[in-house]
């Protein structure tokens, strides 16, 4: 049990406590970072059980943090990330005593022989690898139908301000509930199409999906080569765009790096709170808005209106020239197996799955655990060639990246000469998604129920600093989050 002098300080200020409140206190010598992490250990042990978020924990965290701070004492501190500890969503590779299983009882065994190449990042930043969390099986790209947050290695994700009540949000959803709950600094989260944003905005944090290219992909579980990014989760704008200033760069592993010229960028000095002045931004409503009930849409409004207050100039109801043409996941599913193919053979040699069709034949064997809700997702992968050659694929592909971009996102800002775009929550996550450009959700409110609500900044490609501009300023006008109450 954690010891009476750290129960006391963490019950009154670890709560909530930012980057920067940390690294003061330890500056200070109020704490030490050995301090920090066995005050979050504490923490899970007491609510993990109930919010069901948090798979592993790094057996090695306190000794990581405990050599972080001598060497703190000895050569001072590498940057802001160092001794901070940070979750990983379960898809995300790491060289240690801990396993990458995409939440499948399939891959529950895969220890990695390398740390994905953000990882190795984070750990060169000082960073604490505090452990892995749930998510929703194989990023939500198993079966349709399965809820946010399920997976059978962990189990249903609870949201921490309505267990049982609201949806805790997908794929990343035990990144976001973790956070939400207090149960580490930062976490990292993976996106293909909203599953960074969904949970973010369903657990009242904020959620950076980036342009994909601003962060590797290698070693990470995928879905889609095209669509794919991590990105950080955190319960500040400043926190995630500190992590987000670590994990970004050019890796020669992975090509879509290759296109973002924009070096080492310290993502902390877009951090304006007068951001919003003279940005021109545009609401999109269709069909973003039909999602919403009455009292979310007037929360929206409000969270609208702040802008305007801000300085911002507001284009309502705009729209997008492509926006009656429907774009499917046709692309995902002949991606899919390639990629996955690609990664499972490179799986230890202790896992037996080494392709999607061994998958599918684990899952028929042992259905009971495996197939609750099916996997129709995996059997029309496993369908296609696997070569990326069809025709329905390369047409699939053509017409995203058109309707996402060159009719649709850029057109819309063209014709504007918008900043960003609105959204609420992760209701318009599917065309960026696509295009590859970034998003940011920030906290907007809660109904009288007590479910939060997030909005959420889309800009072009690579223009990240300009979204941490709008979605800071917006945070500091409003400063809406409110820790959930766990008991």
């Amino acid at each position: 049990m954690i010891n009476s002098r750290l129960k006391k300080f963490s019950e009154t200020w670890l709560l909530e406590a930012s980057i920067s409140d940390i690294q003061e206190a330890v500056d200070q010598s109020v704490v030490s970072y050995k301090d920090i992490v066995l005050m979050y250990l504490s923490r899970i042990s007491m609510f993990n059980e109930k919010i069901n978020a948090v798979l592993e924990i790094n057996p090695d965290a306190v000794f990581i943090a405990e050599a972080l701070d001598t060497e703190r004492m000895q050569k001072g501190k590498r940057g802001m990330l160092h001794g901070i500890p940070i979750l990983l969503k379960d898809n995300i590779n790491t060289n240690d005593k801990m396993h990458t299983s995409a939440g499948s009882i399939a891959l529950q065994e895969n220890v990695a022989s390398e740390d994905a190449h953000i990882v190795k990042k984070l750990r060169e930043a000082g960073a604490v690898i505090l452990g892995k969390v749930n998510m929703t099986e194989w990023a939500n790209f198993m079966t349709e139908g399965m809820p946010s947050g399920y997976s059978s290695r962990g189990g249903q994700v609870m949201n921490p301000y309505g267990p049982g009540i609201f949806d805790v949000g997908g794929s990343s959803s035990g990144s976001g509930a973790a956070i939400a709950s207090n149960f580490a600094m930062v976490a990292i989260g993976t996106e293909t199409s909203g599953s960074i944003l969904s949970p973010a905005s369903s657990n009242s944090i904020v959620g950076i999906k980036p342009t994909v290219g601003l962060v590797s992909r290698s070693g990470i579980i995928p879905i889609s080569n095209s669509q794919d990014t991590a990105g950080p989760m955190a319960r500040s704008v400043t926190d995630a765009a500190i992590v987000l200033s670590a994990i970004s760069g050019v890796d020669d592993t992975d090509i879509a790096t290759k296109t973002n010229n924009l070096g080492d960028t310290e993502y902390s000095t877009f951090l304006d709170d007068k951001g919003l002045n003279g940005k021109t931004i545009g609401v999109l409503r269709e069909p973003a808005f039909s999602y919403l009930n009455e009292e979310e849409m007037n929360i929206m409004d409000v969270a609208i209106n702040k802008l305007r207050e801000c300085g911002a100039t507001i284009i309502d109801n705009i729209k997008i020239p492509s926006s009656n043409v429907e774009l499917g996941y046709e692309t995902l599913i002949y991606e899919f197996k390639v990629d996955l193919n690609t990664y499972l053979q490179k799986t230890s040699s202790n896992v037996s799955i080494k392709s999607l069709k061994d998958l599918i034949n684990f899952n028929h064997e042992h259905k009971e655990q495996m197939l609750k809700y099916g996997q129709s997702l995996l059997e029309m992968s496993e369908a296609t060639t696997g070569t990326l050659t069809e025709p329905a694929y390369i047409e699939a592909r053509e017409k995203d990246l058109y309707c996402s971009q060159e009719n649709g996102i850029d057109a819309v800002m063209k014709q504007y000469n918008l900043d960003a775009i609105i959204t609420p929550n992760n209701f318009g996550a599917g065309l960026p998604a696509k295009a590859g450009y970034p998003s940011i959700t920030v906290p907007a409110g809660y109904t009288k129920e007590g479910k939060p609500l997030g909005i959420t900044f889309t800009a072009s490609k690579y223009e990240e600093g300009k979204l941490l501009e709008i979605s800071f300023s917006y945070e500091q006008a409003t400063k809406l989050r409110k820790a959930p109450i766990l008991n």
